[in-house]
């Protein structure tokens, strides 16, 4: 703990550790009776503060700034009510000049820098008992000596730009020969103190090493009991997650938002199911998903899930499901009119892009396939999500494998009861015959 004196009394600390410098070096400098004081630098013609010795130290300081690296490190001292949490703390970096005089042909204000360089770089620390010592006159009731963090000197490197930027805030000051110290760090306490709080009753301490969750590959099966494929996804599918380090003390999947827990977990596999629940009703839709692991870490007492940490997002395409039928068919010339009504699965929201597309099924050999692409409306008003919509369509007699896109992730076909030896799109499908 300091108190306001900190700063008075380290400039009257390092005045004394220079006096003892020329003390301690008269014998080898040949100077005796040297002085060292706080004193700005003199503005007389002479160069001499007027009646003090003619071999002489002035100690100024001439800046104070925060202390960078200690400014951020308080942490806040007062509630949200405005009641003190602690008493406020400030630091401080000093900066002073040591201007020296004498008799230049004698080399004395170089004899006497050399000695009290000396000194403060073997002895760069204050001391409690140079705090002490310092501690006379009206800085009896210092209390720096009880601060824990010593404060050190170090001379500044100033270039002489920079030196002459510094003397000529001294108006009308002749330059002598001059160096710069930085005194770091200076502590000032506040007077408020903080409310009294309770005594620690249990301490809980964690050491966890440093995990990174890595998603491998996204599978699925089509049901619980199904094979684990590589295969195009669609809601009501078991959605199977590999990777590394995916077990955590709590673990969830969270996909476009929504976060769930999964059916199983294991360091190198979670299982989720893809249906409502786990998922709310209407919370996923076609498209492109966000998909993010989420692992937080039980502490407390006794145990609570805090936040922990997350693996990085990975894209999930879920494709839409549709059962089409028609209904109003009507001749126009050589072209069939009907309206065609697709159910989705899952519902279509608010702002998504559908695309109808139709192909021909088994068209003569004698031409190339039908095929057309219409824009769906979706309606802009609630509810938020349609399980059905309309379309209506113009196209060419014949049969037709039906597709959508909803927001670029498209519905998939039918592939037939031999897709690996007997490959033939069957359905889903309209007859516009």
């Amino acid at each position: 703990m300091s108190n306001s004196l900190a700063i008075a009394t380290v400039t009257e600390a390092f005045r004394q550790q220079i006096q003892k410098a020329l003390t301690d070096s008269e014998s080898e400098t040949g100077i005796s009776g040297a002085l060292a004081k706080a004193l700005r630098p003199s503005a007389t013609t002479s160069g001499h503060p007027t009646g003090d010795h003619n071999v002489y130290a002035g100690l100024y300081m001439y800046q104070v700034i925060p202390n960078t690296a200690w400014r951020n490190d308080f942490s806040p001292v007062r509630r949200s009510d405005g009641s003190a949490v602690r008493g406020s703390r400030s630091a401080y970096d000093l900066f002073y000049l040591i201007t020296f005089y004498g008799d230049e042909s004698k080399l004395e204000p170089q004899r006497i820098l050399g000695s009290i360089v000396r000194k403060i770089v073997s002895e760069p620390i204050l001391t409690t008992e140079m705090i002490k010592s310092a501690k006379t006159g009206a800085l009896v009731k210092s209390n720096l000596e009880t601060e824990v963090e010593r404060v050190k000197f170090s001379q500044l490197p100033l270039s002489l730009e920079e030196l002459s930027k510094l003397w000529s805030v001294f108006f009308q000051t002749t330059y002598n020969l001059s160096i710069a110290f930085q005194a770091s760090v200076v502590f000032i306490d506040g007077t408020e103190s903080g409310g009294p709080a309770l005594p620690v009753l249990a301490r809980n301490v964690y050491v966890r090493p440093f995990r990174q969750i890595e998603i491998e590959k996204i599978l699925s099966k089509k049901t619980s009991l199904g094979p684990v494929l590589e295969q195009p996804i669609q809601f009501g599918y078991t959605l199977v997650l590999q990777g590394k380090q995916l077990q955590g003390d709590v673990t969830r999947v969270r996909i476009s938002g929504v976060e769930v827990n999964p059916t199983e977990v294991s360091g190198e596999q979670i299982t989720v199911a893809l249906n409502a629940p786990p998922f709310p009703v209407d919370s996923l839709f076609a498209g492109v998903q966000a998909l993010q692991i989420i692992q937080d870490i039980k502490m407390g007492t006794p145990e609570a899930a805090h936040k922990g940490i997350e693996s990085d997002v990975v894209p999930l395409i879920l494709r839409p499901a549709i059962i089409p039928s028609a209904s109003g068919k009507t001749v126009d010339g050589s072209y069939r009119k009907a309206k065609i009504k697709l159910d989705f699965t899952p519902s279509v929201a608010i702002g998504q892009r559908v695309a109808l597309l139709l192909n021909e099924i088994n068209p003569p050999s004698t031409r190339s396939p039908n095929a057309y692409r219409f824009d769906v409306t979706v309606p802009s008003t609630p509810p938020p999500a349609f399980a059905s919509l309309n379309v209506d369509v113009r196209v060419l007699p014949a049969e037709y494998l039906v597709r959508v896109q909803v927001d670029g992730a498209e519905s998939v076909l039918d592939a037939g009861p031999d897709p690996v030896n007997a490959p033939q799109y069957i359905g889903p499908k309209v007859n516009l015959t």
